[in-house]
């Protein structure tokens, strides 16, 4: 078993000495206090959910805007006809096209974006990619909003921290919420509108205990585990 660092070591002290239920707000405080990388580590939440995806009535999938970003640069692809790339490149995409990118996406595998965004009417073109943008979760979606002709609207919400999440098969959700370099504030912030999302899109079908267990890192910490019922009581 491979041995952890002293930084890591030491954010484990720090995490257990921590006396009192663990909060949005308190895991927040203590990923700042832990988070000693020489790079802007991403903050990452993990909730894990009662649900089995399985059945399509207890997927949960969805967006959330969130208040401070993710403090990451959003690459963004625009598949278009003609009429519409202009108005992607006014609006700030970093690839516009539709045939070359296609190909390109096809033929070289290449994935050099984070986000997908196409006009209804390029549907079935955009279709051909799925083997490509499928397994990556970089296929547009008119649920996740990435299928519209507002192509302006639709990139500055991208842009500006609008973020795509979708349950795992172990019926976990896996999303970055910002960078060690926000506050404890904006991290709790972005932690709070991420959370509140996941609880209003409970499915119907799901039974017994929808939340299970939130855990929140740093890219090179350790997680630390929030007392479920505070945080949930913290929502309402």
């Amino acid at each position: 078993m491979a041995k952890k660092g002293k930084r890591y070591r030491a954010a484990l002290d720090l995490i257990a000495s921590t006396e009192g239920p663990i909060d949005v707000s308190t895991a927040c405080g203590l990923l700042k206090q832990s988070g000693t990388a020489k790079f802007d580590e991403s903050v990452d939440l993990d909730v894990r959910l009662g649900v089995d995806p399985r059945h399509a009535d207890q997927m949960v999938r969805g967006t959330v805007a969130l208040p401070h970003g993710t403090g990451k640069d959003v690459r963004v692809l625009v598949l278009a006809n003609e009429g519409k790339q202009q108005e992607a490149r006014d609006a700030g995409a970093d690839h516009v096209g539709l045939d070359d990118m296609a190909t390109k996406i096809q033929k070289e595998g290449w994935t050099d974006f984070d986000v997908v965004i196409a006009t209804p009417d390029v549907m079935a073109v955009v279709g051909r990619l799925g083997r490509v943008l499928g397994p990556r979760g970089l296929m547009p979606n008119p649920k996740s909003g990435t299928v519209t002709m507002d192509l302006a609207a639709a990139i500055a919400e991208v842009k500006a921290g609008k973020i795509d999440f979708r349950v795992d098969k172990a019926g976990i959700l896996h999303t970055a919420i910002g960078k060690a370099s926000f506050s404890a504030d904006q991290l709790a912030e972005n932690a709070e509108a991420f959370l509140r999302e996941i609880v209003r899109l409970r499915p119907a079908a799901a039974k017994g205990t929808y939340v299970r267990s939130i855990t929140i890192s740093t890219t090179m910490g350790p997680g630390i585990a929030l007392d479920r019922s505070e945080v949930l009581s913290a929502l309402r």
